[in-house]
């Protein structure tokens, strides 16, 4: 596996439309065209095609607004989707550990991501990686991971 992180293109942007949840099917998670149009409209959104080689596995989008004055929305993962097909194989671990290298990069020393609670959701998986709960916000629960 030849993982990386990659600026959306011409190129991915049709694997990474194509990934799940469709929009329209219940999901935990937003549909990646809902989330590639919320990063056009918001300048701080740091969106992403998660490739093995040259195939799209998987989309993560980060937003790193400092000032934000919602604490949970200051740094952190606001979008995770990995294909049906590649998910078990640690491309979501991935995923979170680019974030908290960019993330040190950019001078955080925290991120955070939501999730909706639920047996189907994301919990287990974003614990497994090392994130805390710390809060519920909007319904959702907060969670926290060092960096």
């Amino acid at each position: 596996m030849a993982l990386a992180l990659a600026e959306l293109s011409s190129d991915n942007l049709p694997g990474v439309i194509r990934l799940p949840p469709a929009p329209g099917e219940k999901s935990t998670v937003a549909p990646v065209a809902w989330s590639i149009a919320e990063a056009y409209v918001t300048p701080t959104a740091w969106p992403r095609a998660i490739l093995d080689d040259d195939e799209v596995v998987g989309f993560v989008m980060a937003n790193w607004d400092p000032d934000s004055e919602i604490e949970a929305f200051r740094g952190g993962i606001w979008r995770l989707n990995v294909a049906d097909e590649a998910q078990g194989r640690g491309i979501g671990r991935f995923a979170v550990e680019q974030i908290a290298a960019e993330a040190r990069r950019r001078g955080y020393d925290k991120i955070t991501v939501l999730w909706e609670p639920g047996a189907d959701g994301p919990e287990q998986f974003y614990l497994k990686v090392g994130f805390r709960i710390t809060g519920e916000l909007f319904g959702e629960t907060v969670g926290e991971l060092a960096v």
